[in-house]
Parts: C-alpha cells; sequence; structure tokens
C-alpha cells in the first residue's frame, strides 16, 4: 500500500512558481498601466489603432480588434501607429517590462 508516508507542505515546483509569480512583470495593476499604455518605452503594445486609440501587441490582435470595434471601415495596415518606432527607448537603469527583474526573492 502506497500513501502512508506524510506528504510535504509546500512541493519544490509550487515554491518555485510562487518565486516566480512574485518576481516577474505581468503587466497588470498600476504598475504595469505605464506598460499597457505604451508612453514610456512602448511597453507590450506595438500598435495603435487610428480610430479610437486602443493598442495591440500584433497584426493579428488588431486585426481582431478592428473587425469587432470598426466592421464598416476597411481594414488598412499601413494606417496602424507603431508605438516602438515612435517612442525611443532610453538607456537608464530601469528593468525593462515583462523581465524578470526584482530585488526581493
Amino acid at each position: 500500500m502506497t500513501g502512508k508516508a506524510k506528504p510535504k507542505k509546500h512541493t519544490a515546483k509550487e515554491l518555485a512558481a510562487k518565486v516566480d509569480a512574485a518576481t516577474t512583470n505581468r503587466g497588470g495593476g498600476k504598475a504595469g498601466l505605464v506598460d499597457r499604455s505604451g508612453l514610456e518605452k512602448g511597453g507590450h503594445a506595438k500598435l495603435e489603432c487610428p480610430l479610437c486609440k486602443v493598442t495591440a501587441p500584433d497584426i493579428k490582435t488588431m486585426q481582431i480588434h478592428h473587425d469587432a470595434r470598426h466592421p464598416k471601415i476597411p481594414f488598412d495596415e499601413s494606417k496602424l501607429n507603431n508605438l516602438h518606432n515612435t517612442n525611443v527607448a532610453e538607456t537608464s537603469s530601469k528593468p525593462k517590462p515583462g523581465v524578470r527583474g526584482s530585488i526581493k526573492k
């Protein structure tokens, strides 16, 4: 018969997942607002809709947005604003969005 041994309180996998969740920027909340808006460094949002200024990370997501929100206007990739080209990243000591980097462990 198996299962008589006492199980561990926390497995190594569970502890590693907790550390990963605590130290990785997921882009949510007030801390991720700048990242989502694309103002400082472009963030995760690469493209901006020229009609309503909503941001999206890639062309496919922007096309889905356009088909849902602007169905009467034809989709044209050339009219999209590329935020990574317009916002030049400054060389500073700030951590990049979405990259692991926390002092706490």
